[in-house]
């Protein structure tokens, strides 16, 4: 009997060990920000065998649902209070906070479990907005992301980042004949645009290239524009694809020439080339585009030593001098495709 008892009391002892960890990742936005947290779901899920539960907004879900080292996806709803009782009864291990603000606080609060979070830096991003002191950690956000889950025994595996294709995806109808660059106009903040006309004498200076636009809804307007005053080199699809599209016409691009946009990270993710121009925002904020070990595709356009740079943590809506030489004065005859 006093065999049996052991024999059972080490069987439970071995299926504590062997559980499974039950991890729930949290970033609510946005395209970028999500696509730059993939390596802490891949190392979490190969190298400490979790299984791992995803929350974010319902506008960025499709970003993750072909990641096959996600479980489950979860959306935040209108409802809050009956999103965390449903998370409560899954009985996560851990909550890994990759959004660090007040609501993601208070869900890792009321869920109880222990959880994890990176440095957002937001002290340092203010002295260097504001009194132009730079003590930024000289690490991408994609390396303190993968810090804040060092003590659950993960090392970053330098794969890059993770963007999944749904192989449905269907451009047959939009895609151009030959080779093509990809022009990725938009960004969420005006101090984040390249202008339409620095754009046009880009184009214009390319002549041999062909180029598609991409964008949102919000970039129609200028992307006419652009095409009224280039060749017949321009392609617009600016509001016109899905984000599955753009990812798909990115894929099969020669290039893309990228403003900090979400864009910018799913163009790394896919290990194209990429030409990033910088406005009012630095890439040593962390988010330039990341690659795996030993990779680097990217050229950065930008106007050095310039005293009103960076004017904001993540763009601004106007130039708070006027004269927007952040973006003006950016050479783009130097871009040569």
């Amino acid at each position: 009997m006093g065999k049996g008892f052991l024999l059972l009391f080490m069987s439970e002892q071995n299926t504590e060990v062997n559980k499974k960890l039950k991890i729930l990742v949290v970033r609510f936005s946005s395209i970028g920000d999500i696509v730059l947290t993939t390596p802490v779901i891949r190392t979490c899920a190969l190298q400490i065998n979790a299984e791992i539960h995803y929350l974010t907004k319902p506008g960025f879900k499709s970003l993750l649902e072909g990641n096959p080292y996600i479980s489950k996806i979860w959306t935040l709803d209108d409802d809050f209070n009956n999103l965390t009782d449903q998370l409560k009864a899954e009985r996560f291990d851990y909550v890994i906070d990759l959004h660090k603000n007040i609501r993601s606080l208070k869900l890792c609060f009321n869920l109880g479990v222990k959880r994890y979070t990176y440095n957002k830096t937001i002290w340092e991003k203010f002295l260097i907005v504001n009194f132009k002191i730079d003590i930024l950690p000289k690490l991408h956000v994609v390396d303190r992301y993968i810090e804040a889950v060092k003590k659950l025994g993960v090392i970053n595996d330098d794969k890059g980042l993770d963007f999944f294709i749904d192989p449905s995806t269907d451009i047959s109808g939009i895609k151009p004949f030959g080779p093509y660059s990809v022009a990725v106009i938009g960004a969420t903040h005006f101090t984040k645009r390249l202008p339409i006309q620095k754009w046009v004498e880009l184009i214009n200076n390319n002549i041999t290239t062909q180029f598609v636009l991409l964008g949102g809804p919000g970039e129609k307007e200028a992307a006419n524009i652009i095409i009224a005053q280039c060749g017949k080199n321009v392609i617009n699809l600016a509001g016109l694809t899905s984000l599955q599209q753009s990812a798909l016409l990115i894929s099969e691009a020669e290039i893309i020439i990228t403003n900090d946009t979400g864009m910018l990270h799913i163009a790394a993710a896919l290990k194209k080339p990429i030409i990033s121009l910088w406005g009012g925002t630095l890439k040593e904020y962390g988010f330039w585009p990341y690659y795996p070990d030993g990779i680097d595709l990217n050229s950065n356009f930008e106007v050095k030593d310039l005293g009103c740079r960076p004017c904001s943590k993540f763009g601004r809506n106007d130039c708070p001098k006027g004269h927007f030489k952040c973006m003006n004065d950016l050479d783009v005859n130097k871009i040569d495709l």
